[in-house]
């Protein structure tokens, strides 16, 4: 299967590269184009055991590679992951919107569900 990750820090450049360790073509993405040359070049940005001789391999066997562009990675692939830092949530006293936030927060909590269906047998 052709997979995309979209972003290549911890979590991302493992999560490719054990992908392609088992079997999947996977094109990582970064913006940091620095990084995806260094990543081309054989280096890796992170200290995982193990993880750059997994690279090393997956990219001789045409299993593992690395772009720039996501839109190179997104059209090569069936399937797309996207491993970036979160943005933190601003906190409420500082949001201009704070009331509405916290009411939107809140009613998911006051709702009340429906019983669970259970399968019936026929």
């Amino acid at each position: 299967m052709n997979l995309a990750i979209i972003g290549t820090g911890y979590v991302g450049l493992v999560t490719g590269t054990c992908f392609a360790e088992v079997g999947h073509s996977v094109i990582c993405v970064d913006a940091d184009v620095k990084k995806v040359e260094m990543l081309r070049g054989g280096g890796i940005p992170i200290y995982e055991p193990g993880l750059e001789e997994m690279v090393a391999r997956n990219v001789a066997a045409g299993r593992l590679k690395f772009t720039a562009s996501t839109a190179e990675g997104v059209e090569q692939s069936e399937v797309i992951f996207i491993a970036v830092p979160t943005p933190p949530q601003p906190r409420p006293s500082r949001c201009p919107r704070r009331k509405q936030l916290q009411r939107q927060q809140q009613h998911p909590r006051q709702r009340r569900l429906p019983p669970p269906q259970t399968r019936t047998e026929r």
